[in-house]
């Protein structure tokens, strides 16, 4: 198998938008693979929230940005595109921030020019840091990527336009510089309508991201052809797992609350609806049995007679 990065920039190279879905951990990264997607996005927001338990405002490290990363791409078979804030400092600071999500084995990351502590892209209160810095930032970036690993995705991010005196002109111009200093993809973040979409695209001189969050923030519900059109390459739906997650657990926790045997029963049969298998087969069990018999002594598997629980067969044969 070829390495996630150059997965990612085969996906990238081919006609059409490439559609990532945001999942927040492996178990959603898992659904998301089992569906079927080219590409899948670890969103920052919905990893702070499950990992840590607190909204996308600097609280999660890069060190647990990092392990999450690397557990999701290890669980699934596509490239991962993850977050990685705002580098976690300054462009030294960058330097370490792009080699240790490389030897996390993703496909690509995006780095934005937000002040420290940063804050979701979709909320009040950002800044952004002057130009030249975060074009030195970019410019860090890209050139661990030359050195480790050339294939190694790097998007970058402008929240210009969503700071206090922010505008366009400056936005587009931070997204043309990052280009400019070694950014593979430019990604525009916050843009309030369709005619906003369409200056980034005309204006922007580089592959191109959209970040489709819905009713969380202010860019605008938008079609996938128009998308394309405007000159878009890459949409993330970053906290589609996330509220996804937290509408399904609360609808079937709120029944369960009114009557636990019933709401377990309705739980069970959503699973069961759901073309997934049994849990132990989603999970893997199936291939830790294959493991066992493949390198284990052969008297560890009369563990099996006799003994109660679901069957979780091998794999294979």
């Amino acid at each position: 198998m070829t390495d996630a990065g150059a997965r990612l920039r085969e996906h990238l190279a081919t006609d059409g938008l490439l559609v990532c879905p945001g999942v927040h951990d492996p178990l959603t990264a898992a659904v998301a693979d089992f569906v079927g997607f080219d590409t899948i996005y670890m969103t920052g927001y919905g990893t702070s929230l499950s990992k840590i338990g607190y909204p996308d405002a600097g609280f999660i490290t890069m060190p647990e940005m990092i392990d999450n990363a690397a557990h999701i791409q290890e669980r699934i078979d596509v490239p991962l595109v993850a977050d990685a804030d705002n580098g976690y400092g300054n462009a030294t600071n960058v330097v370490r921030t792009v080699r240790e999500y490389i030897k996390a084995g993703v496909g690509g990351i995006h780095i934005e020019d937000q002040t420290f502590p940063k804050r979701c892209g979709h909320t009040t209160g950002r800044q952004v840091i002057p130009r030249a810095e975060a074009v030195g930032k970019v410019a860090a970036a890209a050139d661990v990527r030359d050195e480790r690993a050339e294939d190694f995705v790097l998007i970058a991010r402008t929240d210009a336009r969503g700071t206090g005196d922010g505008s366009l002109d400056e936005a587009v111009g931070r997204a043309n510089d990052f280009l400019d200093a070694g950014a593979d993809v430019a990604f525009v973040e916050g843009p309030t309508d369709e005619r906003e979409l369409e200056r980034i695209g005309r204006d922007v001189d580089g592959p191109l991201v959209y970040n489709f969050v819905g009713d969380l923030g202010s860019s605008p519900y938008v079609e996938l052809d128009a998308l394309e059109e405007y000159g878009f390459d890459v949409v993330l739906f970053p906290i589609a797992a996330t509220l996804s997650t937290i509408a399904s657990v609360h609808e079937d926790l709120s029944a369960f609350a009114d009557d636990p045997v019933a709401g377990m029963r309705r739980i069970d049969d959503r699973f069961n609806s759901r073309p997934v298998g049994s849990l132990h087969e989603f999970s893997g069990f199936p291939e830790v049995v294959d493991w066992e018999r493949a390198y284990l002594p052969a008297e560890e598997q009369g563990k099996y007679e006799g003994s109660l629980g679901d069957d979780v067969d091998s794999t294979g044969p």
